[in-house]
């Protein structure tokens, strides 16, 4: 069966998710990205890339970061950008989900910008434009779900890279809420594809998925077992909103076993780098004095952000 995010050709049709996603296609878009993340240091930044080309944000879920910077870098490819507000748009009346695509298909869409609160919303919406025989509109999951959120796994990837130039020399360390973070789900993928030898994922067992060895990490039960010796720490957010019932004590006492402080930085090797996808509860899963210290590269990652989502939709934009 062919993959539903490529063409008949191999190229990238819609990013949905990096599971299954090849290497050569995941590298592909990290090279087409790092000329972006030069351009941003010029006085134009923009490109004409997608000139004349109607690009969709439908976000059903709150977002920052993510829908600005999607927002940023459609721009300065040229697009033009259309926000929906789904708050008061007609999926609040009863509207389906693909009722609202087909109409905004009539409005002359050619890429829709995913994020839906449920997992395979992005998925479903793919699908109907082949049945519909509309193969020339392309999809990226802005975030699903639990499911995946493929344009932050880029992101991260880009960042490592980035700082540690090559992936199949690594050890890397995601703590936190793996269970309900699409984020994981997406950098595990990403990581494992890259070849990196060693993914450790840290966090109560309460907050992992079962069986989350069989995703090829491994599950460290302690900070200072899983910190240990590794060259990139990834943290991610405690999913206050898609919890449900008694799955970890006080954010306090969370922050006392699993929060990342510079004591515990200490464990990994003196060049590692601190991640995080934000938004950043500090004091719960991160210190402050650590998120804003010298080895984390937050802030980096939002700009880095920017560029590989240009290299998605330019991609994606080019056929």
């Amino acid at each position: 069966m062919r993959n539903p995010q490529l063409s008949k050709n191999g190229e990238l049709q819609h990013l949905l998710t990096l599971d299954g996603l090849p290497r050569s296609i995941i590298t592909q878009i990290l090279d087409t990205a790092a000329p972006f993340t030069e351009m941003a240091e010029r006085e134009v930044k923009k490109l004409p890339l997608l000139r004349g080309k109607s690009v969709f944000n439908l976000f059903f879920e709150n977002s920052t970061r993510t829908r600005t910077t999607f927002e940023i870098a459609a721009k300065r490819l040229s697009a033009d950008v259309i926000n929906l507000n789904v708050s008061t748009s007609s999926t609040k009346k009863g509207e389906t989900l693909l009722d609202t695509v087909d109409n905004l298909c009539a409005m002359q869409a050619d890429m829709f910008v995913v994020r839906h609160e449920s997992s395979g919303a992005p998925h479903l919406i793919a699908q109907h434009l082949q049945n519909t025989g509309r193969e020339h509109i392309h999809v990226v999951n802005a975030g699903d779900g639990r499911h995946a959120h493929p344009t932050q796994g880029l992101l991260d990837m880009y960042t490592i890279r980035h700082y540690k130039k090559e992936f199949h020399n690594l050890t890397v360390a995601i703590v936190g809420d793996v269970l309900h973070s699409r984020v994981a789900r997406s950098q595990i993928a990403a990581l494992t594809t890259l070849g990196v030898p060693e993914v450790r994922v840290i966090g109560p067992r309460t907050l992992m998925p079962t069986e989350v060895e069989k995703m090829g990490v491994r599950y460290c039960a302690t900070m200072e077992e899983g910190l240990k010796d590794v060259d990139v720490v990834m943290m991610l957010r405690l999913q206050n909103e898609r919890m449900n019932g008694a799955l970890l004590p006080s954010p306090q006492e969370f922050f006392k076993v699993w929060g990342l402080t510079a004591e515990k930085l200490a464990l990994a090797r003196p060049d590692a780098i601190v991640m995080h996808p934000g938004p950043m509860n500090r004091g719960v899963e991160i210190d402050s004095a650590v998120a804003d210290g010298n080895q984390a590269v937050i802030l980096p990652q939002v700009t880095f952000g920017i560029a590989v989502r240009m290299a998605v939709m330019s991609m994606l934009g080019s056929h």
